[in-house]
């Protein structure tokens, strides 16, 4: 009688897991169609739209890297020059990601900390909080800097302004879940001897979290780079305005854009490789 009854409820069991895997197939698979249904009516409504047909074009996608890439290897005498030149420019992009990387990041810690629940100094304003760090975010940079150029004039500074912004609602977002998850022990005993609230912070979550907090700052440090390069095409300054001034008169300097892509290439590799080693030393504590 018992083997009959477990009997049974294996099955009862057997029978709800396998109706739960069917629903999920079927909303899985409801899902992927009305998502490939948007993206054919979208694109239909984007090829009326657009100046010049997507199928038309598809058979030239290739002739600007060929042409780049011929007349570079042509002109090859001419790249180490360019290399030496456009460095400065490629100084100047470093120096706003850089710079705004570290403005960012400090926004983004003090925004975490004052949306973290157990950690906050006034609970309430949480959401408030969590909703400035989704209205960073939202805004892509080269959206803010067209509205910063508009209002300051072209140059690195609207750059600047425009990536810290992003960087701090993206950053406080990923630090505010780092310090969630941090051992509130030391920020209790802090607290019976009389702490007060930014000591309590430096000194009982700050060390807990920092290497999780450099680790994130050195990987936005590289989006920071190709979003700088980018906004030069804005008018922002720094490599991109080069590389913008390059291609805008086409045949004919397309060694230069050459040369500004290989600059741009080898900066991105390099603080790829720096990052992702000192990023591995501070988590793991392991060389990749």
């Amino acid at each position: 009688m018992a083997d009959l009854t477990a009997f049974h409820q294996l099955s009862t069991t057997s029978d709800s897991y396998l109706a739960m895997t069917r629903q999920k197939r079927m909303y899985s698979g409801l899902t992927i169609t009305l998502f490939v249904i948007a993206m054919i009516f979208g694109f239909r409504i984007v090829e009326r739209r657009s100046a010049g047909g997507f199928m038309d074009g598809l058979p030239r996608v290739f002739d600007f890297p060929a042409s780049l890439v011929s007349e570079a290897w042509e002109k090859r005498s001419n790249l180490p020059g360019y290399l030496v030149e456009f460095f400065p420019a490629l100084v100047e992009t470093i120096n706003i990601a850089a710079v705004s990387t570290l403005l960012g990041a400090a926004c983004g810690l003090l925004l975490s900390l004052v949306s973290t629940r157990g950690l906050a100094p006034l609970p309430r304003l949480i959401p408030v909080f969590r909703r400035i760090m989704d209205i960073l975010r939202a805004f892509p940079e080269i959206v803010i800097a067209l509205v910063l150029i508009f209002i300051l004039g072209g140059g690195p500074v609207p750059a600047m302004i425009a990536i810290a912004l992003h960087t701090a609602g993206a950053l406080g977002k990923l630090f505010s879940e780092v310090a969630e998850n941090a051992d509130l022990k030391p920020v209790e005993g802090l607290q019976s001897v009389g702490a007060n609230w930014w000591q309590r912070m430096l000194l009982g979550i700050i060390p807990q979290v920092a290497p999780n907090y450099l680790s994130y700052a050195l990987m936005r440090f590289e989006i920071n780079i190709r979003a700088s390069a980018i906004l030069g095409f804005v008018g922002a300054g720094g490599i991109g305005y080069e590389l913008r001034n390059a291609m805008t008169f086409g045949t004919g300097r397309f060694d230069i854009s050459a040369a500004i892509f290989i600059l741009l290439f080898l900066t991105i590799v390099f603080f790829d490789q720096v990052s992702s080693y000192f990023r591995n030393k501070l988590v793991k504590g392991t060389q990749i």
